[in-house]
């Protein structure tokens, strides 16, 4: 199969390079950014065996995204497939080890240098790839391409920031989008976009996140927390970034008289940054205890940081308000799917552009409200402190705002149902 010529110059710059990306890699790995035992999957070596028969290869990025296509992992081993799924971050690999079904193997996904791509699909030789929302990398498409090996988008979204920055590339998209079989979308924007800038088979199925289970804790953990804390106010700060954790201390300041066993939960989307938020906290005359440490929140704890990885279907639980992260600062807003799943009122920043869809499905339900900096958020967090019925009624609202707009999964399914097909007749290995 022929690429246009600045793909192969791309290929061979990168192949020219790969002495540097070595060299980040390891800096990444000083920096605690990469797992040490695992750093050979970063380059495409394997740590476990393929298993026999027919593999579907499913990525994606980061948390959000690979817990996000686990129902289709779960119903892809349901079908006979073995199921490969990578991911790029350390925290996605933690949580995802946990909840995969059998009949799934995770590895981290190596880099997108041409000798790394080459030793990984050598060694575990899909039938199929399926990449999440909207990672593109052009030898990882090139190597499966000259494989012949069919490439899906599921969950694909094309932000107006992307967009208009691959409109500036208009051959180079074009000539990347093209090599995909199917582009699934979240919506109908998203599958105008990616069809304007070259993908030739789109189709509409939603975001599969709605469809997600919300993340599992201990009952006994639960029972356990909840119990320290009862009788006290609680509202959680979740996935939250540099910035943004000042604003959320000074609203515990600021209603602590009002509140005096007020509990502030902050659990940082890094967890490395535990130390700091911490330090903030007791910069400003708090006391703050951190999750990691072992602590568990007592009577004297003002601010509890949860700087571990795995828990937050914990702490949703425990709090019955949530602001969510990455609003407050200009990152586009995580997800606030699972806590309205999980029974939680939701807070809101101005900065929800990576997730429009569904915060404007909460903000019109009224399930959440945006708040525009710390006195505004205050003044949200203390009306529904003040109001139990009217933060129950948020929650009640958020939850059946989610469900209504489910039923993702059915659809790719129903989508990619061919290629697994074709997956099944091949040659069996």
């Amino acid at each position: 199969m022929s690429f246009p010529i600045v793909f192969k110059a791309y290929r061979t710059a990168v192949s020219v390079l790969e002495p540097a990306v070595l060299g980040l890699l390891y800096w990444r790995r000083h920096k605690g950014r990469e797992d040490r035992t695992r750093l050979g999957e970063r380059q495409g070596f394997p740590s476990r065996q393929r298993p026999r028969g027919h593999l579907m290869w499913v990525h994606g990025a980061s948390i959000g995204e690979t817990l996000s296509l686990l129902p289709i992992v779960e119903r892809v081993t349901q079908r006979g497939l073995a199921v490969l799924v990578t991911s790029g971050t350390k925290t996605s690999a933690s949580l995802i080890a946990r909840r995969l079904p059998p009949g799934a193997i995770h590895q981290f996904v190596p880099l997108d240098v041409p000798r790394y791509i080459k030793r990984f699909l050598e060694h575990w030789q899909p039938d199929l790839a399926l990449i999440a929302e909207s990672e593109i990398w052009p030898n990882t498409i090139m190597a499966l391409a000259e494989r012949e090996i069919p490439l899906v988008m599921v969950n694909g979204r094309m932000s107006d920031r992307s967009y208009q920055r691959w409109q500036r590339m208009p051959g180079i998209i074009r000539g990347l989008l093209e090599r995909f079989a199917l582009c699934l979308a979240q919506t109908s924007e998203d599958a105008e976009r990616l069809a304007r800038l070259g993908a030739p088979r789109v189709i509409v199925t939603g975001n599969i996140k709605f469809d997600a289970a919300p993340p599992p804790a201990d009952p006994r953990v639960v029972a356990h927390l909840s119990g320290l804390i009862a009788g006290r106010p609680v509202w959680l700060a979740a996935s939250t970034h540099p910035g943004e954790e000042s604003a959320i201390i000074a609203v515990h300041r600021a209603l602590a008289n009002r509140y005096p066993h007020l509990l502030t939960i902050i659990a940082p989307r890094h967890p490395h940054r535990g130390p700091e938020v911490a330090a903030l906290a007791g910069q400003a005359g708090l006391r703050a205890s951190r999750r990691s440490e072992g602590i568990h929140p007592d009577r004297a704890t003002d601010v509890y940081v949860v700087d571990t990885v795995g828990e937050m279907g914990l702490f949703y639980r425990l709090s019955p308000i949530v602001l969510m992260g990455g609003t407050l600062v200009p990152i586009g807003g995580h997800n606030p799917i699972e806590p309205a799943k999980l029974g939680a009122a939701i807070l809101h920043g101005p900065h929800v552009h990576t997730a429009t869809e569904i915060y404007e499905a909460l903000d019109r339900s009224r399930g959440a409200v945006m708040v525009k900096d710390s006195a505004t958020l205050a003044r949200g967090v203390n009306e529904l402190l003040n109001n139990p019925a009217l933060t129950r009624d948020m929650a009640r609202k958020a939850g059946e705002a989610v469900q209504a707009l489910g039923g993702a999964v059915d659809r790719t399914m129903q989508s990619v149902e061919p290629f697994i097909v074709q997956a099944k007749l091949g040659a069996r290995r």
